[in-house]
């Protein structure tokens, strides 16, 4: 696997929260944040250290062996999230993997953060 994106930011929720969230992002249909587009399905888990570390497999059927790994760790009362875009060679594309690292943001860094009211 190689690794074609990353991206870090801080959360507002405690790291326990954030981890919870990966993984069982449908578990609070008050707070639903994991909207999927039509080329992609729902995420399983595919190693979890709670609450370090989850991974996921991949959102695209299109592109199966991706995997997006995320690394939570404290950052004051919040959270620092590193998500990382894992594939197998060859690459994506540019067009494709633009694609793939705008919706990861789109859902971590935009609707996830905002499911949290920040």
């Amino acid at each position: 696997m190689i690794e074609v994106g990353r991206r870090r930011r801080t959360l507002p929720a405690p790291p326990h929260i954030v981890a919870g969230s990966l993984m069982r992002p449908d578990s609070d249909p008050v707070r639903r944040w994991l909207l999927l587009l039509a080329d992609e399905q729902p995420p399983t888990i595919v190693e979890a250290r709670s609450p370090e570390l989850v991974v996921w497999s991949s959102l695209w059927p299109s592109r199966p062996d991706a995997l997006v790994r995320f690394d939570v760790a404290p950052r004051g009362e919040g959270t620092e999230l590193t998500w990382t875009l894992l594939v197998a060679e060859p690459a994506p594309d540019a067009s494709k993997l633009g694609h793939l690292r705008k919706r990861i943001n789109e859902l971590i860094h935009r609707d996830l953060r905002y499911s949290y009211g920040a």
